[in-house]
Parts: C-alpha cells; structure tokens; sequence
C-alpha cells in the first residue's frame, strides 16, 4: 500500500537560484535551471549530505555536531512573498534577497503543507520537504542594502510565509516554468500534537 499520494496540487517553477557562497553573503544567484543532487543544487552552499547542527536543532544536539543535511533547499511560494513584500512596504520580494533555491507558484499556504510531502518535476527529480523554514534575521540586511527601511520588517512579515527547507530524493533537472506535482503522506494528523507542543 502506498504510503506518498499523488494530489492535484501543482505548482510552477517562477525562480530558481543558489548561493555560491555563504560566508560572502546570503544573496543568491538566480538560474534557468537547476541540477538537483543527491547533496542539493550543484555549486549550493546550503548543499552537501551532511551539515553542521545549527541553533534550530540545539535541543538534540550541540552546535557544529555533524548531522544529515535536510536543508539542501529552501523552497518558496510566490503568493506568500507577495504578502511578505506587501507587508515590509516593497512593491515586489526579491527571492535573490533570503537565498531561495526555488520558488513556486499555485499551491494554497504552502509554507504549512505536510512535513515529508514531495514534489516531483517532469524530470522525475523529486524533493522531500523537511518542514516549515522559520524567518530569522540574516536576510534583514540583506533586503535593507536595496530597500533600507523593509530589512527590519522581514522577520515578522514572513511569520507563517517563509517557506519550507527540502532535501533531494531523486536527482534530475528542474527549469524555470516546470510543473511540480505535490506528493502528501498518506496518514492523519497525530493525535498527542496539541500536547506535544505544550
């Protein structure tokens, strides 16, 4: 029995992009297309099959522990950074701005869709979506060397419309104007959530 159900939620490409280099900055390069690896998008440096624990999973393990990287990617939806750029005052969000790897059009509150779902392009390369991307500050200043006063703003305004962090499953290209087919877990919500989270 299936346990991944293909849905009829899809989405476009509209912006594809890497970072070349983390240290020199957060801002990244946009692409026509993307070759997706087993360690991400070739030349990322969000990329590679492990990564150093960082402060989002200080809780299990101490800073720098090498642990599987789940965040190859961030992943994106349009219609959210359309309400991002409203809110922090700009006519339109540059993805270029957070180091977006992708970002997607057509698929209703995508930051919130189930943690493991897949999206799979016509190339057969498939991502996994680890969860939710929480907004911090590294953008601010980022977005406040274009726009000086909407830096500031960001972390709020992107509360809920950040996106989600992906790892790649099957490897193929993805171009710009692709349709991704959304993938959920074939499972309900768990019952012990609300006190979980308590």
């Amino acid at each position: 029995m299936p346990v991944l159900k293909p849905t009829d939620f899809t989405a476009r490409v509209t912006w594809l992009g890497y970072v070349p280099d983390r240290d020199a900055g957060l801002r990244a390069d946009p692409l026509h297309e993307a070759m997706l690896t087993w360690a991400g998008i070739e030349g990322e440096a969000h990329g590679g099959l492990t990564r150093p624990s960082c402060s989002r999973v200080a809780a299990q393990y101490p800073k720098g522990t090498e642990i599987r990287n789940v965040r190859q990617l961030s992943v994106l939806s349009a219609e959210e950074l359309a309400d991002v750029a409203a809110a922090i005052g700009a006519a339109d969000f540059n993805p270029a701005w957070v180091g977006a790897s992708m970002v997607i059009e057509g698929i209703p509150d995508f930051t919130h869709v189930p943690p493991s779902s897949r999206l799979q392009a016509p190339s057969g390369a498939t991502l996994v979506i680890d969860m939710e991307n929480r907004p911090c500050h590294l953008p601010a200043p980022v977005i406040s060397e274009d726009l000086p006063e909407a830096g500031k703003k960001f972390k709020l305004a992107a509360k809920g419309k950040r996106g989600v962090t992906a790892w790649v499953e099957r490897e193929g290209v993805v171009k710009l104007g692709d349709t991704l087919t959304l993938h959920i877990p074939d499972q309900p919500v768990w019952a012990h959530l609300d006190a979980a989270r308590s």
